[in-house]
């Protein structure tokens, strides 16, 4: 087999260039193109807004810098190989500043957790809320290590294209009990309930309930352990940034302000798309890093498709919505941690209600980011940059966001200032929101879910849509809505499988 370095080579030598098209420009789409440039494709990059990064896109109002979704940079690994791939070194580009917490957990009494990749800090810490349950802490991370070796590191970039796959992995999902959920098995090493909510909530991270998301994501506390978690100088944005200029560097481009309509499809075979504006592009190959579900409801016609038909993908379960306020202030919170996440009153009551009830209910907990704990320069001089994030029911919930908008971010501010920002109120300075109905309309969300189908064991691996479609030939998927999902670590991985899944650039040349 050609190394990745010696593929371009053949390409150029046999005179023509292959042609790939890649639907959309968040991280998974950018990854992908990076990858099949490296391989000889020629490759275009349609973006539907009119600057790259899909959630992770920014933005700036009054001087201060908003990250408007990914905010937490764990196996950084992934992203210095698109460097390597295109002969550069991550760090001449990029700086990774390690974090330390990687998150402060306060609950609605006050009591707060620092957590972190110190071992000894950790146990001190889970000492500190309950000396009977360290043992079970360090058995926990054991535990965490070995589903992460099978889950991350041995599958996390392996197709699942055939059932024979699923069954080739069922002694160890036995084995992991990867048919538990996150807190079950969580349950199993920690007595006390705070305990238990600070080592399960990682699966909201990317989507998914605690309660109902499959064991497997317990890995996230070991790779974070292992990798780290991390927060890019500059903001998100700047890997972004990076990653289009390594595009440009191999001869990429990336078009926004360029909506796709359809993807064409001749003899079961992507020919390439057809934008909003009528514009057709031909293309040998077509890569969708747009939310899988809108891929084969939208943008697929229904003769096209068997697996995933409408009726199938109106039967699936997506993940929870996002409520998202950006705020600045014109003061700072130097008490406040980059990464805090604050705990209602309920919890497993609270998750219960956005995942199976669909309802709004009247408390929340919430993910408060404040970057410039880590770079001031995302905010005018002596001022703070805030984003925060609350889950709250997808659009199946039958929420009229337009009319609740207002009165919700009321509600978050409120809280914030009885608990962390003291005065918020009288120190606010420029805002702006996002709820569901924005994830639908700006960024072609199915039903306005912020990660795409929810993370749970009959909707992974094989279960979840192919990273090469099983409907039409030479279509490929990558992003949170394909294997292995959702989450920075997943969703580069899913760019990865494209140089095992996706034909080398030779084939059509």
């Amino acid at each position: 087999m050609l190394t990745l370095a010696e593929r371009p080579c053949l390409a150029a030598a046999t005179g023509r260039k292959p042609r790939a098209v890649v639907i959309g420009s968040g991280f998974g789409g950018l990854a992908a193109a990076i990858r099949l440039g490296a391989r000889g494709y020629s490759v275009t990059v349609l973006e539907k807004r009119d600057a790259p990064g899909g959630r992770a896109s920014v933005y700036r109002q009054d001087g201060f810098t908003f990250d408007a979704g990914p905010t937490i940079i764990t196996a950084p690994f992934l992203f210095e190989e698109l460097w390597t791939l295109c002969g550069r070194q991550m760090a001449d580009d990029i700086e990774l500043r390690p974090m330390s917490p990687f998150y402060r957990i306060r609950f609605a009494d006050g009591a707060c957790f620092n957590y972190s990749g110190d071992m000894d800090a950790m146990r001190a810490e889970v000492a500190r809320f309950s000396p009977q349950d360290v043992d079970g802490f360090t058995r926990f991370m054991d535990k965490s290590r070995e589903i992460c070796r099978i889950g991350f590191e041995e599958l996390g970039d392996v197709p699942f294209s055939s059932p024979l796959d699923m069954a080739r992995i069922a002694g160890d999902l036995i084995r992991l009990q990867g048919y538990r959920s996150v807190h079950g098995l969580v349950s199993q090493f920690f007595r006390d309930e705070r305990l238990r909510t600070i080592f399960s909530f990682h699966p909201l991270l990317i989507g998914g309930s605690p309660f109902r998301a499959s064991a497997i994501y317990c890995l996230i506390a070991a790779l974070e352990k292992r990798w780290g978690v991390h927060f890019a100088m500059g903001g998100t944005g700047s890997l972004v940034a990076g990653l289009v200029k390594l595009i440009e560097s191999q001869g990429g481009e990336i078009r926004c302000n360029a909506e796709v309509d359809s993807i064409i499809v001749e003899k079961g075979v992507a020919k390439g798309v057809q934008l909003a504006s009528g514009e057709r592009i031909d293309s040998d190959i077509v890569v969708s890093n747009a939310d899988s579900a809108w891929t084969y409801r939208y943008l697929l016609p229904a003769s096209a498709r068997r697996r995933w038909s409408d009726r199938k993908l109106d039967r699936a379960s997506y993940s929870m919505g996002l409520f998202l306020w950006y705020f600045g202030v014109r003061r700072r919170y130097e008490d406040v941690a980059h990464h805090t996440i604050l705990l209602g009153p309920r919890y497993r009551e609270l998750l219960k209600d956005i995942f199976q009830h669909k309802t709004l209910a009247d408390d929340f907990s919430l993910y408060l980011h404040r970057p410039t704990a880590t770079d001031p320069t995302l905010a005018p001089p002596g001022c703070d940059t805030f984003y925060v994030l609350s889950p709250v029911p997808n659009l199946e919930g039958g929420q009229d966001w337009s009319a609740l908008a207002e009165r919700y971010r009321q509600r978050i501010e409120q809280n914030l200032q009885e608990t962390v920002l003291p005065g918020l109120a009288s120190e606010i300075v420029t805002s702006r929101v996002a709820t569901p109905l924005s994830f639908e309309a700006e960024l072609n969300a199915f039903h306005g879910a912020a990660f795409g189908l929810e993370p749970i064991l009959t909707q992974s691996a094989w279960f979840r849509p192919h990273n090469a479609s099983e409907d039409v030939r030479n279509l490929f998927l990558v992003g949170a809505g394909t294997h292995p999902g959702a989450g920075l670590p997943g969703v580069l991985s899913s760019a990865r499988i494209l140089d095992k899944v996706a034909p080398d650039a030779s084939v059509f040349a």
